[in-house]
């Protein structure tokens, strides 16, 4: 359970959230029916996202951290005063680095992602063979870090099916302080509300001359406000070493800031039948990702 008397106060892109019980609450742990696919999906259907303790094996998940941990040393940016699974942020230092270096060559952390456990959850829920990107998307939020802001993944990889999921593993224990994924309560709901945005991609241009201007995916900057225009609470938890948690493309998160002394480390990866359309820029030995190679034209 949260305990929320922790922190002075808990802050999502520098605004501080409401934790009155209409405005803040904990996620609906999914332990009692993760071998049943039926049960899943409905309960899927019903939340808008999954959330699944002990889902991963402990000893897989620490070692992915240490190999993580290990490259944050080589770098130069962890307190080697303390053991570097607690990755300590070095104070002073804040330097620029492609979080692909983390996951390149870390075999424990593909096996973590798309292998086993997970694998075989998502065969579960899906009900038939599935493929995951190839992408793996690794955050690495500094001590003193502010969270993502308010968004759904599909404007990030909406090119294929809407039925994809994403899986954001804590590559590592998550505490409050340190500033997990958050949930907006009933969001996946609100696709009324939020067409213009949801059928929004953040790789178009225009190709009749009107200015376009480069957008982020955010749905909103100020995850209280949103929060108040939409209803709902914003759903947390502490998380464990092992767990996950699972939501689809129309479901609005956000993530708290980090007001601990070391890194939160965390990865987001995503899976779909493999009989579904795919988005073609995460896919293949050398994805294309966001950017010029990505872009399509469109009438605006």
């Amino acid at each position: 359970m949260m305990n929320t008397g922790v922190l002075p106060k808990i802050t999502s892109i520098g605004n501080e959230l409401d934790l009155r019980a209409p405005a803040f609450g904990e996620l609906r742990r999914t332990n009692d029916i993760v071998n049943d696919g039926n049960a899943l999906r409905k309960r899927l259907a019903e939340d808008g996202y999954l959330f699944l303790p002990g889902l991963l094996s402990v000893g897989e998940v620490q070692a992915a951290r240490q190999f993580v941990v290990d490259q944050l040393a080589e770098l130069g940016l962890l307190d080697e005063a303390h053991d570097r699974l607690l990755a300590v942020h070095k104070v002073g230092v804040n330097r620029a680095f492609a979080p692909e270096c983390l996951t390149q060559h870390n075999h424990a952390l593909q096996q973590v992602l798309y292998h086993g456990a997970m694998l075989e959850f998502y065969t579960r829920l899906l009900g038939g063979p599935v493929r995951f990107f190839n992408y793996t998307w690794f955050r690495v939020v500094t001590a003193g870090g502010h969270g993502t802001y308010p968004h759904c993944d599909v404007v990030y990889m909406g090119r294929g099916t809407f039925q994809l999921y994403t899986s954001w593993t804590p590559i590592g224990n998550i505490s409050l302080e340190t500033g997990g994924l958050m949930i907006l309560e009933n969001s996946h709901r609100q696709q009324d509300k939020l067409r213009n945005y949801l059928q929004r991609d953040v790789d178009t241009y225009c190709t009749n001359g009107k200015m376009q201007p480069d957008w982020d995916g955010r749905l909103a900057s100020n995850p209280v406000a949103l929060r108040e225009k939409l209803g709902g609470r914003w759903l947390t938890t502490e998380y464990q070493m092992g767990d996950v948690l699972v939501f689809g493309m129309g479901t609005v998160h956000a993530s708290l800031d980090n007001q601990s002394n070391g890194y939160r480390l965390s990865a987001d990866s995503r899976y779909q039948l493999a009989s579904e359309p795919v988005d073609e820029r995460w896919i293949g030995a050398n994805p294309l990702k966001h950017g010029s190679k990505a872009k399509r034209g469109r009438i605006c």
